[in-house]
């Protein structure tokens, strides 16, 4: 059986490097890890997890708490939870995942089952009830999305405010001034969703700056809502000629329902989309848009959650930087429109 002594002979390191490149307790330079990682691979080293988590009172777990709730969309979520889950293979952990919707109860039942050493938070409301919790707890914790008083804990995501509000501007510079968001379902404003009241928020506000006419649609996921919401756009806002959207299923259905109704995309309307950039690509029509970084996201959740397991300081927020690619959904108001 290969030992731990093996891997760092061959890797030209002390057992002790090799253990801090498994458990992420202390840093080490990207080089040597990942020494120590073809070290691993190549020798075919397997670390016992039960005399791993004996040694350091510890399970090698991570809990991602992410419940299915109704108006969220699963597809972009599952991209979160890989991304959360690969990261977590690096640092030798595993990744418990907790879809139910259990609240303060769920937390604190598997808290107090020692079953996780830390837990990463999704589906984030500015209200959120957990938060009492989260600050109490004797494990550590990162929310993927920001409530409306994030002290005393440890949140990232990508600025879901800048993102609103870069769509609003790129449609000013074009000359738009006539704009309107179709945004998540109605459900995800109800409960308070964090990333959802910020695009509003940005967007509202980019508007109102640029002297813009703007409105805010909520729309539930399905192609016939869609039409609708298309059809009470133009009959409220002729002058229509300018969309964000912020609601991946109906992106596509959305376009469609708009050049049925008459209107160009993007001759006659320009559609601007926060999404990831395999779906605005692949629109009959690729969408200008601003990603989703659910890898960058869900990666740099996981360090800072090692970095806090490890008894390093980490900041509060992290907020990442939207970032737009124009496609061939938008372009300069025509002098008609």
């Amino acid at each position: 059986m290969v030992k731990i002594t093996d891997v760092a002979r061959h890797a030209g390191v002390s057992p002790s490097t090799v253990s801090y490149a498994l458990s992420g307790k202390r840093p080490i330079s990207e080089e040597t890890r990942q020494r120590v990682e073809a070290s691993i691979r190549r020798l075919g080293y397997r670390p016992h997890a039960g005399a791993r988590a004996l040694a350091s009172s510890r399970s090698n777990v991570l809990a991602l708490v992410v419940p299915l709730r109704a108006g969220i969309h699963v597809p972009v979520v599952m991209q979160f939870a890989v991304s959360v889950v690969t990261a977590a293979r690096r640092h030798d952990h595993d990744v418990l995942l907790l879809t139910q919707e259990e609240g303060e109860e769920g937390l604190r039942r598997v808290a107090d089952t020692a079953l996780v050493d830390a837990l990463i938070v999704m589906d984030v409301q500015l209200h959120d009830p957990r938060l009492s919790l989260l600050r109490a707890l004797d494990r550590p914790s990162v929310l993927i999305g920001f409530p409306s008083r994030p002290a005393g804990l440890t949140c990232i995501d990508l600025d879901f405010k800048a993102a609103g509000e870069l769509c609003v501007e790129l449609l000013a510079g074009l000359g738009h001034r006539v704009v309107a968001l179709v945004g998540s379902p109605p459900e995800v404003y109800v409960r308070g969703t964090a990333f959802a009241q910020r695009v509003v928020e940005g967007f509202t506000a980019a508007a109102d700056r640029c002297g813009l006419a703007s409105s805010v649609h909520p729309c539930d996921a399905s192609p016939a809502t869609a039409r609708r919401v298309a059809e009470r756009l133009l009959r409220e806002q002729p002058a229509l000629t300018g969309v964000v959207v912020h609601n991946e299923p109906v992106l596509e259905p959305l376009i469609d329902a708009f050049e049925q109704l008459g209107l160009r995309v993007p001759a006659d309307l320009s559609v601007t989309a926060i999404c990831p950039d395999e779906l605005a690509e692949n629109v009959r029509v690729p969408v200008t848009s601003v990603t989703i970084p659910s890898t960058e996201v869900g990666a740099r959740a996981v360090e800072l959650l090692m970095r806090k397991l490890g008894g390093a300081d980490v900041p509060e927020a992290t907020l990442l930087a939207p970032r737009l690619t124009e496609r061939a959904s938008t372009a300069p108001r025509t002098l008609t429109s």
